[in-house]
């Protein structure tokens, strides 16, 4: 995994606090460059699929959106989210030897607990791809479950009682992504 070479490729903004990685790409995507990166320590509104929430402690989860404008046709972003979920569990079985379970079509499972969620959206102009929005929520250290959240989901911290490195986990989802799209 090699930082230097992500920064040569994608342009990264780490914000302390956003309301929503995705929304802030969304907002902002004609002055922003092709692989840009967006990541907050802590989402206040952050979405999910469907229209729901997304819940990221300050400085406990990843918050993470990558700005990405293919030249190529919508047909070959069939698979999309299904792919990014199998880069996202390559990810995590190489560096910690984890099974994250994919259940189809944008959730990984630790455990039968959802540990990340990943939202697409593509914008398209005429049949032409304008824009490409990759959003993924991944609880790597959090703790602070509420009690109907702790019936349905989890963090690696949870499951193993360590701390684990969001840096770390961030560069190898981001190398195992740039080999794929």
């Amino acid at each position: 995994m090699d930082e230097e070479k992500i920064k040569q490729k994608y342009e990264i903004k780490i914000y302390k606090e956003l309301p929503s990685t995705h929304l802030y790409i969304k907002e902002n995507q004609k002055n922003l460059k092709n692989y840009t990166i967006i990541i907050a320590d802590r989402q206040t509104a952050g979405i999910g699929t469907h229209g729901r929430s997304w819940y990221t402690g300050s400085g406990e989860n990843i918050a993470m959106s990558i700005l990405y404008k293919p030249n190529c046709s919508i047909e070959k972003l069939k698979n999309l989210t299904l792919d990014i979920a199998k880069c996202i569990q390559e990810a995590i079985k190489e560096l910690y030897n984890i099974d994250l379970t994919i259940k189809y079509p944008n959730d990984l499972l630790l455990n039968d607990k959802k540990i990340c969620g990943i939202l697409t959206e593509i914008n398209t102009i005429s049949g032409k791809i304008n824009y490409l929005i990759i959003s993924l929520g991944f609880n790597v250290n959090e703790m602070g479950f509420d009690d109907e959240t702790i019936k349905i989901a989890t963090s690696l911290k949870k499951e193993y009682n360590k701390n684990f490195d969001r840096k770390e986990i961030i560069l190898k989802i981001i190398e195992s992504i740039t080999e794929h799209i």
